[in-house]
């Protein structure tokens, strides 16, 4: 799994933004500046949709505030999905996505996790890292199910603490 002061990998994605949606890579998108990048499992599951995107969609003013260049999601959806999501949760402007749909990206992180028992595949585990210029700084994984570790609060408390 990535620590910190790991360089960030390059890995092709999908980017899904206010302007589009584009091919790049992982280390175009992430790797300059600070950036707060969060995983999830998947767009739209209950957990993800209802407790973990919705902090940072409403603290986006607080995590640039604390000098948060950009705020991203990855999840290894396809970037049909990823849009329709950014839509739906009219993150857009505050919060860019990452479309990662074969998990490429998640297992160069080593936060690829196996859901193939509930029908979903490879997907990320739930997860944030705070990165600057491109080296990992802090990693936070949840042991348990919920948003913890890796929720906007314990973000914002990282970057003060910083």
């Amino acid at each position: 799994m990535i620590e910190r002061g790991n360089p960030l990998p390059s890995v092709g994605i999908k980017l899904v933004t206010a302007a589009g949606v584009e091919d790049t890579t992982s280390d175009a998108v992430l790797g300059r500046g600070t950036v707060v990048l969060f995983t999830v499992p998947g767009a739209f599951t209950p957990t993800c949709h209802d407790n973990h995107l919705p902090g940072f969609i409403a603290n986006a003013a607080k995590f640039r505030a604390a000098g948060v260049d950009r705020i991203v999601c990855a999840s290894a959806n396809d970037h049909h999905v990823m849009k329709a999501w950014a839509n739906a949760s009219e993150a857009l402007g505050d919060v860019d996505f990452l479309a990662d749909g074969n998990a490429d990206f998640a297992r160069a992180l080593g936060l690829d996790k196996d859901f193939t028992g509930t029908g979903m595949g490879t997907r990320y585990a739930r997860a944030a890292m705070i990165i600057r210029d491109g080296i990992i700084d802090a990693v936070f994984v949840e042991d348990a199910p919920g948003v913890n570790a890796s929720g906007a609060p314990a973000i914002l408390m990282a970057l003060e603490a910083a």
